[in-house]
Parts: C-alpha cells; sequence; structure tokens
C-alpha cells in the first residue's frame, strides 16, 4: 500500500532522480523574475516621479497605465503578448514576452509606491531644491528619492516577493519555468503530491527569505517615523 501510494518512496525517489529537470526550471524562473524586478524598479521609478509631476498630462497618462494593468489579470495580459502581439509582427522569445508581462504588471504597483514615497517626503525639500538652482529631476534624483527609499523599501521588497509567485503564470505559455517543470513532470509521470511540495518548497525557499526581509526593513523604518 505504501508504495503506491502518492506519498510513496518510489514516487520521492523518482523525483530525487529527475532533479536536474526540476533544477533548469528553477534556474529560468529565478533569471525570469531577477529581470523582470530590474525592469519593475526602472518602471516603477520612472511612472512614479511622473505621478508627482506638476506638468497634467503626464500623471493623467500615469494613472490611466496603473489602472489598466492593476485591474486586469495577470494571466490575461500574458494571453494577450503571447497570442495578439505575433499578430502584429511582433515576436519575442519566452523569457522576453515573459520578463515583460510581470514587469508590466508588478511595475503599476511599484508606481504606485513611488509616488506614495515621494509625497511622504516634507513638500519644503523640494522648496529648498529648487532655491537652490535644482530642476526637478536632479532635485528627484539628489534629494527626495534617497529620502524615499526609506519609505518606500519595505512595500517595494513585497512587491518582489508577489513577482517570484506570479512568475508561475509563465507555465500557461510554455515558459519553461518551475510550475511548467513540475506541471509537465507530474502529467506525464503521474506523481503528484512529492512533484507541488518540492516545488512549493522551492518557491518558499526564495520567497520566504525575501518576505522575512521585508518584515525587518518595515520595522526599521517604523523607528525612524
Amino acid at each position: 500500500m505504501l508504495e503506491s501510494g502518492p506519498f510513496s518512496l518510489a514516487n520521492w525517489s523518482a523525483w530525487f532522480q529527475d532533479w536536474a529537470y526540476f533544477r533548469t526550471g528553477f534556474l529560468r524562473t529565478l533569471e525570469i523574475s531577477g529581470l523582470a524586478l530590474i525592469l519593475t524598479l526602472v518602471i516603477g521609478v520612472v511612472v512614479g516621479v511622473a505621478m508627482c509631476s506638476k506638468v497634467r498630462v503626464l500623471p493623467a497618462i500615469c494613472k490611466a497605465y496603473m489602472s489598466i494593468f492593476q485591474n486586469t489579470p495577470l494571466v490575461m495580459q500574458v494571453f494577450i503578448y503571447y497570442n495578439v502581439l505575433p499578430k502584429l509582427g511582433l515576436r519575442l522569445d519566452v523569457v522576453p514576452l515573459g520578463v515583460m508581462g510581470l514587469a508590466l504588471y508588478t511595475g503599476a504597483y511599484a508606481a504606485d509606491i513611488v509616488a506614495s514615497a515621494i509625497r511622504a517626503v516634507p513638500p519644503g525639500h523640494m522648496e529648498a531644491a529648487g532655491s537652490q538652482g535644482f530642476g526637478y529631476i536632479g532635485a528627484m534624483a539628489t534629494i527626495i528619492l534617497p529620502q524615499a527609499v526609506k519609505v518606500g523599501l519595505p512595500p517595494m521588497t513585497n512587491q518582489a516577493v508577489n513577482l517570484i509567485k506570479n512568475s508561475s503564470v509563465m507555465a500557461i505559455i510554455a515558459g519553461g519555468d518551475l510550475m511548467y517543470a513540475a506541471d509537465s513532470w507530474s502529467g506525464d509521470n503521474l506523481i503528484y503530491g512529492p512533484t507541488f511540495v518540492m516545488t512549493g518548497l522551492l518557491y518558499l525557499a526564495v520567497c520566504l527569505p525575501v518576505s522575512m526581509l521585508a518584515r525587518v526593513l518595515e520595522r526599521r523604518s517604523l523607528k525612524h517615523v
């Protein structure tokens, strides 16, 4: 009975024997998540700074972007990139497609965080920077954003965790990520228990330390309020 159960030793043994297959998917997940996180930070800062601009059209454009991407499912967005863009003549490999999809989605939330962190900096600091001859971009880069980092870093770290978990959406377009590897291997071998337990643990091994870091940063930021 033990040998034929979903958590039998034979099933566990089969999973570990094919660990190299899961390792490839795990590394693909880390690759996509890392690149998407870098692009997310770029989008978050650019859009967040534009959101606080006094040029009226910029906040309006940013709000439209954020509203669209925050209020539509990531799965739907990825399907559009995968199925619609090729019909428009733009074909992307699954890795850049996944990076773009995750970054555009998470960047909408990151921009909200950056804008809120900027607004948390006392307005007098921007006025003082202007009196010293700094332009808007110069003041943001040298005075406002360094202060805003302390406020925005904890929630931004939480978004990094969400991004890593959301990378599992790549499985629906055969992205070769960890979730795709788990789904494919379990379907071929009809072994589900060990497969998804270990897959969950691999995600946990990446997300838990980042989540713990977010809590530490949040506690530190509260001490300085």
